[in-house]
């Protein structure tokens, strides 16, 4: 049995079949993980949620940002008729419920006791430790899984606090979590996030920091796989693994095995038009 680790996908089916072959997966003995971005920018984001959706048990992964936005356009066009035709597809699709139920009930952190890894889709702030991250990742799927599904979705877009406060409460906690786990890249060392700033590391203006630079992060002495930072791309130093090679940009989706961390790659199709 082998344990595979794929990075971002964002609809890339094509890669993402060939990728599987290359490394001759067996749903029946291997499992694949992936820190989330299943779906968008790819144009076969539906194919991709369908093959991973029939892996079962064997398929392990994180909600990242572009995932939520489609749980958001779900909920916001019950009619399907979104203005994102990549989305439309989907929500337009016959198994259009079974998908949106299976995704929705994904976590947005993903721990393996039997590996010693922690999978999330952007990172964490310096003050959580591994329990602080799962506890409050359980915050938002709680709130994915319930009748308030639409709330939290709701909310995705407006303003919120950037710096962690272990004192916030109601969406606004929520909302800086989700942004949190899904979208962040630099903060300082008080947990304020910077933005939406994408560039490599250095590109930052101070005193900001790529997210694991930080020498008081709570979770140094966990092994953290992600994604969600192409601009950073595939980067594996002590306990900090990206897996985010740019496929969907032309670059490379990449798989991981945990058990010898051995890499394995694919070319992606260039996807800017």
């Amino acid at each position: 049995m082998a344990t595979y680790v794929v990075g971002d996908i964002q609809g890339c089916y094509d890669e993402l079949q060939r990728l599987l072959e290359k490394i001759r997966f067996d749903p029946a003995a291997d499992e694949l993980w992936c820190p989330g971005d299943l779906v968008n920018r790819g144009g076969q984001s539906l194919d991709t949620l369908r093959l991973l959706e029939s892996l079962g048990g064997s398929f392990h992964s994180t909600l990242g940002n572009h995932d939520l936005y489609l749980l958001r356009e779900n909920w916001k066009y019950p009619e399907g008729n979104s203005s994102n035709r990549e989305m439309r597809k989907i929500l337009g699709a016959p198994d259009r419920a079974a998908l949106m139920d299976w995704l929705q009930h994904k976590p947005l952190a993903y721990y393996s006791e039997n590996h010693g890894v922690l999978m999330v889709h952007a990172g964490v702030v310096p003050q959580w430790t591994l329990q602080n991250t799962l506890h409050r990742a359980a915050e938002i799927e709680e709130k994915l899984r319930s009748d308030k599904a639409g709330k939290y979705l709701g909310k995705m877009r407006r303003n919120a606090p950037r710096r962690w406060n272990d004192r916030l409460h109601g969406w606004r906690r929520r909302k800086l979590i989700g942004d949190i786990l899904t979208r962040i890249r630099f903060c300082d060392r008080n947990g304020k996030i910077l933005g939406s700033a994408s560039g490599p590391p250095s590109s930052q203006r101070k005193p900001y920091k790529p997210w694991f630079k930080h020498r008081n992060r709570q979770t140094r002495d966990t092994t953290i796989v992600f994604g969600h930072w192409a601009a950073l791309g595939l980067y594996a130093k002590k306990n900090v693994i990206c897996l985010d090679s740019g496929c969907v940009w032309g670059g490379w989706l990449t798989a991981l095995r945990l058990e010898d961390r051995q890499l394995f790659q694919v070319r992606g199709r260039n996807r800017r038009t």
